[in-house]
């Protein structure tokens, strides 16, 4: 503690040592010019560090502080100054009194869904607003969120955060950042970007109320290749803030929900809004039950669509208003998330074990389908296959011709799901392409009669065409067993 009691840059008093991580301890000084009390960060140096790694901490440090400074939000630390001490930089901010929610969780400590979101809540925003000033923060985690007076909530530590048009201070290889809150892309060593920082705040609401991140392991190495390739243990603790978590831990960017859509899913966690906001599209049809073939009644897996120019309804018995698109693609490629894009039409695809292909010559389709799937259901627009407890299906429908994206066409459908079936929740809806055609994903959530489901959507197809949209829904409980088989069925999915 020799630093205790020592003046920086000629006015800033060092009084406690109240912080210490990996680039730099933090004091509790007295600012004697204005008379106030401020946190001070000091970079630490290692005997082991060459000139030039010195030089890239002390770049890290200056952009922290510039970083910070282009944020103004309340729920972002205020920088007021970088000063030199001993030829080192110091970054100046306001003192937050209080712990950090690292400190709150210590040991396995959880917080109540709705506390965590309301901490979520506040850092989403605050997310907002540094995304909007094209910073990116990079280290969200547990560590890096004070918790001050008044239930203030404030994201601090941009150390490692990356502004738009600033060149990289990491090497080849190099990660810089806490291993169990870096999103797939950055553990892969891909670009990161805003959704980056919303995978981070995901495993940080999933380590507030299960008691530990979600893809901890022995060592770093192995968390890494687990967060790399693997899904997360469904949160057990985590109440009506669990659809959000499982979607902001997506492996692949393009899956998880954007800022707007994971603060609003907070809110509604917070105001006691039922089932978890945001993140799942609701089922727009009934829960009633249906029957399958030779089977006693089970409850609905799939609601039933709602047209956008004429739809036909997908089970008789549920009417129900829809679900429909979107392709965010991703499969995996030697246990690798990829990139949506252009897809390779073989003549004659490949089908997985397990699965069997299909030709539905009222459609004009083919896919592949598990082996003890039936179809039900089949009209001339679309047809259903169920799992043999009736409690997921898989519908692949067509609607011509089709409209100039099918975005509008989701859009028109949620707007009636929304009036219709309140225990709808939206978890993603974004316009891309597929089979190099327009194309939309669209996810959800809603409220069985006995259980929460979640459904994924995707329609693509050209203006003056026709549209073909594959769906899937599934209870939420068993999302990690049947999402897979929208990916089978997406990828061999063929016309004509």
């Amino acid at each position: 503690m020799s630093n205790q009691g020592r003046l920086v840059a000629g006015r800033y008093r060092l009084a406690e040592r109240i912080g210490r991580g990996g680039m730099g301890t933090v004091w509790c000084a007295d600012d004697e010019v204005l008379d106030r009390r401020v946190a001070l960060k000091q970079l630490h140096e290692q005997p082991h560090h060459s000139p030039d790694e010195l030089g890239t901490l002390y770049e890290r440090m200056r952009r922290e502080a510039r970083s910070a400074a282009r944020v103004t939000h309340p729920g972002v630390v205020v920088v007021h100054d970088v000063v030199e001490d001993d030829g080192r930089p110091c970054v100046v901010m306001e003192y937050v009194p209080g712990p950090t929610l690292g400190d709150l969780l210590r040991d396995g400590r959880t917080l109540p869904p709705r506390e965590a979101a309301r901490i979520g809540l506040v850092m989403v925003s605050a997310l907002r607003a540094a995304h909007a000033a094209g910073v990116l923060h990079r280290d969200v985690k547990p560590a890096n969120v004070l918790l001050g007076t008044g239930d203030r909530v404030v994201l601090t530590d941009f150390g490692i955060a990356m502004t738009a048009g600033s060149p990289t201070l990491t090497r080849t290889g190099e990660m810089v950042g806490s291993i169990d809150y870096m999103a797939p892309e950055r553990v892969r060593g891909l670009a990161s970007g805003p959704s980056s920082d919303l995978w981070a705040l995901g495993a940080t609401l999933y380590r507030a109320v299960e008691g530990r991140p979600p893809f901890r392991r022995p060592t770093a190495m192995e968390t890494a290749y687990a967060i790399a390739t693997e899904a997360p243990a469904p949160p057990r603790r985590a109440g009506p803030l669990g659809p959000l978590v499982e979607s902001l831990l997506a492996r692949a960017p393009e899956d998880r929900p954007s800022a707007e859509e994971t603060e609003r899913a907070l809110r509604d966690v917070v105001q006691g809004h039922g089932a978890a906001p945001g993140m799942r599209r609701p089922p727009s049809g009934s829960d009633e039950p249906h029957t399958t073939q030779g089977s006693s009644p089970v409850e609905a897996a799939a609601p039933a669509r709602a047209p956008r120019r004429r739809r036909v309804v997908l089970a008789a018995a549920l009417t129900a208003a829809v679900l429909a698109c979107g392709a965010a693609l991703y499969g995996t490629q030697h246990g690798a998330t990829r990139s949506p894009g252009p897809s390779p039409r073989p003549t004659t695809p490949a089908v997985a074990k397990g699965y069997h292909l299909v030709h539905e010559k009222k459609l004009g389709v083919s896919f592949p389908v598990p082996d003890d799937w039936t179809a039900r259901d089949r009209t001339a627009e679309e047809v259903t296959y169920t799992a043999p407890s009736g409690l997921a299906g898989i519908t692949i429908g067509t609607v011509a011709p089709a409209g100039p994206n099918p975005t509008a066409h989701f859009a028109d459908i949620e707007a009636n799901t929304k009036v219709n079936y309140p225990t709808y929740r939206r978890l993603r809806m974004h316009q891309t392409s597929f089979r190099e055609q327009p194309a939309a994903v669209w996810e959800f959530t809603f409220q069985g009669r006995a259980r929460p489901f979640r459904a994924i959507d995707l329609g693509y197809g050209r203006e003056g065409g026709r549209e073909y949209d594959i769906y899937l829904s599934a209870p939420q409980a068993q999302w990690d067993t049947y999402r897979p088989v929208f990916d089978q069925v997406r990828d061999g999915f063929r016309t004509g």
